[in-house]
C-alpha cells in the first residue's frame, strides 16, 4: 500500500510538473536538436566566478571546440582536453596536468560540451520570463538538480527568442560559488581536425601528470 501511494505521489508531481515546465521544455528541446544537428560547434566566452563566503572574484576568457564527444577549451592560461575516453585539465600556474576519465568531470569544470546541453539530464526546468540581455529578447529559464547531493542550488539559462541561442548560463553552487557563461559568438559545424583533441605531453615539459 505504501509503495502505491509513493507511485502515485509521484506520478502527479510528474504530471503537474511537466504541465508546468511544458513552455520551458519545448524551447530546451528545439535547442537540444539545434545543437545535435551539428557535427561540431566552436564558442567563444566570457566568464566571471564569485564566491560570497571567501569574497573571492575573477574573470577570464575562452574558447571551446566540440566534435562528438571530444572536446578542447582554453581559458585564460589553461586548458580542457578530452577525447571522449580521457580528459586531461592543463593548469599552466601549477606547472600540473590532472587526468581523469571523460565521464567524471568535475561539475565546476569548464567544458563546452556541457554547457551547450547542460539541461538534458538530471534536472527539472520552469520557464520564469521573457526579458532582455544586452539588448535582445531572451526567455530565462531555470533548472533544479533532481539529486539533491549534487552541488549546484540552480542554474539559470537565458536563450534568444529570435535566433534560438543559448546567450548566458548561471550556475549557482551549494559552496556559495557563482558562475556565469556569456556566449560571445557561436559557429556551427567548422572544420575541426581529430587532431585538436589529442594530448601531447611532450608540449608540456617539466609538468607533472596526475592520474585519478
Amino acid at each position: 500500500m505504501r509503495l502505491f501511494t509513493i507511485i502515485l505521489t509521484f506520478a502527479a508531481f510528474s504530471f503537474t510538473s511537466f504541465g508546468q515546465d511544458a513552455k520551458a521544455q519545448g524551447i530546451l528541446d528545439k535547442l537540444s536538436k539545434k545543437i545535435k544537428d551539428q557535427s561540431s560547434f566552436y564558442l567563444e566566452f566570457s566568464a566571471s566566478t564569485s564566491n560570497s563566503d571567501s569574497d573571492s572574484k575573477s574573470a577570464f576568457s575562452g574558447k571551446g571546440w566540440v566534435k562528438g564527444d571530444k572536446y578542447y577549451a582554453s581559458f585564460g592560461d589553461n586548458t580542457v582536453i578530452s577525447n571522449g575516453i580521457k580528459t586531461w585539465t592543463i593548469i599552466k600556474e601549477e606547472k600540473t596536468v590532472y587526468v581523469t576519465d571523460a565521464d567524471e568531470d568535475d561539475e565546476e569544470s569548464v567544458n563546452p560540451k556541457k554547457l551547450m546541453t547542460i539541461w538534458e539530464t538530471g534536472f527539472t526546468n520552469k520557464y520564469t520570463k521573457q526579458t532582455t540581455l544586452s539588448g535582445e529578447a531572451v526567455h530565462q529559464i531555470y533548472l533544479y538538480p533532481k539529486n539533491k547531493g549534487t552541488d549546484y542550488t540552480y542554474i539559470c539559462l537565458y536563450i534568444s527568442v529570435s535566433s534560438n541561442e543559448l546567450k548566458r548560463v548561471i550556475m549557482s553552487m551549494r559552496d556559495q560559488t557563482k558562475m556565469t557563461y556569456s556566449l560571445k559568438k557561436f559557429t556551427a559545424n567548422p572544420t575541426v581536425e581529430d587532431s585538436k583533441f589529442v594530448f601531447e605531453q611532450s608540449k608540456y615539459a617539466g609538468y607533472t601528470v596526475i592520474e585519478d
